[in-house]
């Protein structure tokens, strides 16, 4: 008796199969990400290598055939008074709203978690002078609260008062400015905070008031590690935004009064529109930059450290 078999060939392993499948689709996942890729290197990688090779050189922004230079545009700023005074006013405002804007926005936030019904408008009151222009805002303070003349500081020199614009002075310029800014950008933080603090699971809330936590207890065991990613994420924006301020410092005092508020971002436009020398400008782009890079490695730090909590 022949008994007759058939054979077949081996089929080919599930996982294979699975991990030619899943190449594929990486494949088509790289291929997507393709234009974004390349739109983020034409914006931020090619002006940023620009930068870094305009730092070595004298060019002046029009000569076509600028001489490499080497550090001397680096040793030039450094020794240069009005480059560290401009570091010195950028580490008073980051530090002035490190504090301020974050504290105000997160007690504000406090306050309104408890008012669900009027919280909406209160958002909308308080985020109107982030939505607003820049140049808006800088008109409003200067001509109705700053100005000598016919702001709040004129009426009250009118009443008997000698008080002087504070920013012209010398020591405060710096600081009124700050408050301008700090009156646009608190709005920011406390809608941000808000939005993390709402994201708390109402369990954990209930449980720690059945314990018998107080309102300070329930907020600094339960509500601050919850919204501890979001302060550190703000941490970073902040330093960054710090490092980067112009348009208010521009638009109301121009760096002056005698450099008393000059910051590295409108040291660099002078250099560079004022005396074309951007070169220098370059360098100074350089060290802003590389403040960036210390807030960005301090936050992936602090994310590292809150993942292994």
């Amino acid at each position: 008796m022949t008994v007759l078999s058939s054979v077949q060939p081996d089929a080919e392993p599930a996982s294979t199969v699975r991990g030619g499948r899943r190449g594929r689709g990486h494949g088509v996942h790289y291929l997507l990400l393709a234009p974004a890729i390349l739109l983020s290197m034409a914006i931020v990688l090619v002006p940023g290598v620009f930068t870094l090779v305009t730092s070595f050189t004298d060019w002046n922004g029009v000569a076509t055939d600028p001489e490499f230079v080497g550090v001397e545009n680096y040793a030039a700023i450094l020794a240069d008074p009005i480059f560290r005074t401009a570091v010195g006013n950028n580490i008073i405002w980051t530090l002035l709203f490190l504090t301020i804007p974050v504290v105000l926005g997160l007690s504000v936030a406090l306050l309104l978690l408890r008012r669900p019904r009027s919280r909406g408008l209160y958002q909308v009151i308080f985020l109107l002078p982030y939505v607003m222009a820049a140049v808006t805002n800088a008109m409003v303070w200067l001509n109705m609260i700053y100005s000598p003349i016919s702001g709040v500081i004129g009426f009250l020199n009118k009443q008997g008062w000698d008080i002087d614009s504070p920013i012209a002075s010398l020591d405060g310029a710096i600081y009124a400015v700050a408050a301008v800014d700090i009156w646009h950008y608190w709005g920011f933080l406390l809608v941000v905070y808000l939005a993390a603090l709402r994201q708390t699971p109402v369990e954990q809330i209930e449980a720690a008031q059945l314990e018998g936590a107080n309102s300070w207890q329930v907020f600094r065991y339960v509500y601050l590690p919850n919204i501890r990613p979001t302060m550190q994420l703000m941490f970073v924006m902040i330093m960054i935004f710090s490092f980067l301020t112009f348009d208010y410092i521009f638009l109301m005092t121009q760096g002056g009064p005698a450099n008393s508020t000059e910051m590295l971002s409108t040291f660099a436009y002078s250099l560079a529109f004022a005396t074309f020398q951007f070169g220098k400008a370059a360098a100074v782009g350089i060290v802003m930059g590389a403040f960036g890079l210390i807030a960005s490695v301090i936050y992936t730090r602090m994310s590292r450290r809150g993942m292994d909590v």
